[in-house]
């Protein structure tokens, strides 16, 4: 890759007064030199990626066809990152954000970007990374809206660090591009309204109370039937269509309730569309698939290596009269072991952590060898890294659906069905 030639980048060099980091590579560019640059598309990370004399720039809160004025903070091995100085040319797609420190707060990376093109940039980025991680040339479905773009998280989790003097600094989110300074957040534009009502009063009781504060925290808000839980042990109440899910507050639940009816219907509809009558919820948690989808299967069962949770999802399944649905847990050694579904009339469900899934479990999964998987994520990039495993196993992928549960961020789940090849 070429690097620019500094006197074609219309660059202000860096002033001699000012420290420049230690660490800090010169070349291509100054400490904090600007340059003018044209976007050409969004990484997944949100970011805006441009380019001098082939050499990428990646400036956050830019969009595709915007000519920018950005300021260079760090020169990596093929790459620059730099921050928006000015938008000299804004695109048509760019709106006015809803949030006061958008930009600031690390929490959004889009609410300066019309929704129809959030959808169309985040299908885009999940096709990318299919062609660039796992070498498959797949295409992918439209990402599925959710019917509500702003107030839609019934959940948040702010935090704070240890108060100085007994006096109490910013409670908030991680501010954009670092990994400790905390925004202070007074109202979030993308939580539920009774998150909002009840946010001002838990800030005047956590700072009236800041001297008993012996180190940093994290505060648990969770809207449960119309009011807010601030307690991990209590227990916490949602709705999926015609069911009631009951879980723990500090426990995992989707945080976007509006697009759950439609987001568990289609996984429901992929998991028995090859016509297996069994189905193995392997991360089954408090049971949201495993009962979601029970109605179209004969048998289901829940796996999972937390008992609580199993506990819960064995709960759930007699408060909804649920009959045919068993959860068990199991070591994560030994997933299937207590599986004696047939495996040729058996679909998988797979919904696992951020990080997505290790060899131990997938190795576990391919010997059992299921007719067809449903494997849900919350992050593209770790599910596609599996997806080469599940290619390399003799699994084909037949549809890649993203669904956007997290409208104004970068954040996206994204389903992927597969059928074992005769």
């Amino acid at each position: 890759m070429g690097k620019p030639n500094p006197q074609q980048s219309n660059a202000q060099k860096t002033p001699a007064s000012m420290n420049v980091p230690r660490k800090f590579v010169p070349h291509p560019f100054a400490y904090h030199e600007e340059v003018e640059l044209t976007i050409e598309k969004l990484s997944n990370q949100g970011d805006g990626v441009g380019r001098i004399d082939n050499w990428v720039i990646f400036v956050p809160y830019t969009l595709p066809g915007e000519r920018v004025k950005a300021r260079v903070y760090r020169n990596d091995k093929n790459c620059s990152m730099a921050d928006l100085v000015e938008v000299l040319e804004a695109s048509p797609e760019r709106v006015q954000p809803q949030c006061p420190v958008f930009g600031y707060c690390g929490g959004c990376q889009y609410q300066h970007l019309n929704y129809q093109a959030q959808l169309k940039w985040k299908t885009e980025q999940v096709a990318d990374l299919l062609r660039l991680q796992a070498g498959l040339q797949l295409p992918v479905q439209p990402a599925i809206p959710s019917p509500v773009t702003y107030g839609y998280r019934s959940k948040i989790t702010p935090h704070f660090h240890k108060p100085k003097d007994a006096k109490m600094g910013n409670i908030g989110f991680l501010r954009a591009g670092s990994r400790s300074e905390v925004c202070d957040i007074k109202q979030c534009p993308i939580a539920m309204e009774p998150l909002n009502d009840a946010l001002p009063v838990l800030r005047k009781a956590v700072q009236q109370a800041a001297a008993q504060y012996k180190r940093g925290a994290t505060l648990l808000m969770r809207v449960s039937e119309g009011s807010v839980i601030t307690n991990n042990n209590a227990i916490c109440t949602e709705h999926v269509g015609e069911l009631t899910f009951n879980f723990l507050a500090g426990d995992f639940f989707q945080n976007n309730p509006f697009i759950l009816p439609a987001f568990t219907g289609y996984v429901a509809k992929q998991a028995c569309a090859s016509g297996a009558r069994y189905l193995v919820d392997a991360y089954c948690g408090s049971g949201l698939f495993a009962l979601t989808l029970a109605p179209h299967f004969q048998k289901v069962l829940g796996v999972e290596v937390s008992e609580t949770s199993a506990d819960w999802a064995r709960a759930n399944a007699r408060s909804n009269g649920i009959t045919h649905a068993s959860f068990l847990a199991a070591s994560a050694e030994a997933i299937f072991e207590q599986v004696d579904f047939p495996a040729e009339e058996t679909a998988v469900v797979i919904d696992p952590p951020r990080k997505g899934c290790d060899l131990v479990f997938l190795n576990q999964l391919f010997a059992f060898g299921p007719k067809r998987v449903v494997y849900v994520s919350c992050n593209p990039a770790t599910q596609i890294r599996d997806l080469a495993e599940f290619d390399k196993a003799g699994y084909k992928v037949v549809e890649v659906q993203p669904f956007d549960l997290f409208p104004q961020t970068k954040h996206l789940e994204c389903v992927a069905t597969l059928e074992k090849q005769a």
